[in-house]
């Protein structure tokens, strides 16, 4: 019977995976290159003096229109040398600015409160997010803008993160099939997350929302304005599988800074509609029943544990075969393992306390 019970997880679960695969190899028509918009890189920072150069090269190296482009540092009032990194890499480059953060209000904190004093102030009629822990290939602007068609509000790419080791490369690949996931319900038309630090939408289209200002405050500010525009029904959002639109972040370094990054996703994760708990739901099911796998051993209930791995497998292999990061995978077993603990541990820690820390800053 609990063979019966476990299967009936797993057939779920196997489902939506072929639902999230479907989704991520959707395909998007795209403009001509002399048709690439106007744009503007925004990047929030706090704090950030060990990341931020390595982000300004990155950034530097980007393959646009000269005249086309521009690169905007928010600072959400560094109390570190993050400025006068900033300030002493871009002195001679056109492309970039500095800006510091608007004061904040009830709705406007932190990050969100830094993108939109840079929106704001920006000429670009493309709005490009990512962070300062984060390196963006060269042709990052060139190749989300190129999707932009009319009728598109939000485009949207895939994440990494540096892999070279086990803690490290679980993380990585982690990442990735968040994003997956993120991209497949995305295409499908039914959006449940996305990432901030590879994200973009046309800036018309986020002043129609009303901007962070208007938006419920949230540590995940990206997912807010996802659903936000969403919500207008009047565009379309999509998630192409593109390697040069790839981003590659740092993981974190400690089980501390990964326990709070978990969290605050799970805290923000908690206003996603019915179908992401649903999503969610056969996770965990699925990763608790592995996990039992001791308690109700039999060859029945392994198979069904290596069918499960095999599936996730399924998933990751394509993708990251065609984002060019096929050698992470050999911490694949590295990744089911954490999986299958934060997946079973994240709605109690969530449900036990909402407050999380980013940045020096407790919310």
């Amino acid at each position: 019977m609990l063979e019966i019970i476990f299967l009936i997880f797993l057939s779920g679960y196997f489902i939506q995976s072929v639902l999230f695969v479907l989704g991520i190899n959707k395909k998007f028509p795209k403009i001509k290159d002399e048709e690439l918009p106007n744009a503007t890189v925004v990047v929030a920072v706090r704090n950030e003096e060990k990341n931020i150069l390595r982000c300004l090269k990155a950034l530097e190296n980007l393959v646009y229109p000269e005249d086309k482009l521009e690169i905007i540092i928010s600072d959400g009032y560094s109390t570190d040398a993050t400025v006068k990194i900033v300030d002493e890499f871009i002195k001679d480059k056109k492309r970039f600015k500095r800006i510091t953060a608007n004061p904040e209000k009830e709705n406007l904190k932190g990050k969100a409160n830094a993108i939109d004093s840079a929106v704001r102030i920006s000429g670009g009629d493309i709005i490009l997010t990512t962070d300062a822990d984060c390196e963006v290939n060269p042709l990052w602007v060139k190749t989300i803008c190129s999707y932009y068609k009319n009728d598109v509000g939000i485009v949207n790419g895939f994440t990494t993160q540096s892999a070279y080791n086990g803690f490290s490369g679980m993380q990585a690949i982690d990442f990735v099939y968040l994003l997956i996931v993120a991209a497949g319900t995305i295409n499908l038309g039914y959006p449940i997350s996305c990432i901030g630090n590879n994200m973009s939408y046309r800036k018309k289209v986020y002043l129609e929302t009303g901007g962070y200002e208007k938006l419920p405050f949230s540590v995940t500010e990206d997912f807010k304005l996802l659903m936000a525009i969403y919500n207008l029904k009047k565009y379309k959002l999509i998630f192409p599988l593109e390697k040069d639109a790839l981003v590659t972040s740092l993981p974190c370094t400690g089980v501390i800074e990964l326990y709070r990054q978990k969290k605050r996703w799970g805290v923000g994760g908690l206003g996603v509609p019915l179908r992401g708990f649903v999503i969610m739901a056969f996770g965990w099911l699925v990763n608790l029943s592995i996990l039992l796998t001791p308690v109700f051993y039999s060859d029945t209930w392994l198979y069904l544990t290596i069918f499960k791995i095999a599936i996730d497998l399924f998933v990751l292999f394509p993708v990251h075969s065609r984002l060019g990061i096929k050698r992470n995978l050999r911490y694949f077993i590295w990744f089911e393992i954490y999986f299958i603990i934060y997946v079973i541990a994240l709605p109690l820690i969530v449900l036990s306390s909402r407050k999380v820390v980013w940045k020096g800053r407790e919310y």
